[in-house]
């Protein structure tokens, strides 16, 4: 029992978030945020509708679109068994 404890928390402990920047122009110039979610199920191999980021960014011509999966997300992810998998997407202008 004391080995599978420490297996399943190696297994949190030694996990990290997915991060991945695109700048599109010259990037962010005001700083405001504006997030969405990216809905992905079983295992990410399907996708739900993906946010529009230019809609996000306002009409902008230079902004940062980030998207993550967060530890909120993975923890949903570890909950549904990867049934349902969703990630974050950022718009910075």
């Amino acid at each position: 029992m004391k080995k599978i404890l420490i297996l399943i928390s190696a297994s949190f402990m030694l996990t990290s978030c997915y991060v991945h920047k695109t700048i599109v122009g010259e990037g962010s110039k005001t700083g405001i945020v504006e997030k969405s979610k990216q809905h992905n199920f079983i295992y990410g191999l399907a996708s739900g509708k993906t946010p529009d980021t230019q809609a996000m960014a306002k009409g902008k011509k230079d902004y940062e679109v980030t998207t993550k999966h967060t530890f909120i997300d993975g923890l949903i992810s570890g909950i549904t068994f990867g049934l349902y998998n969703p990630t974050t997407v950022e718009v910075r202008r």
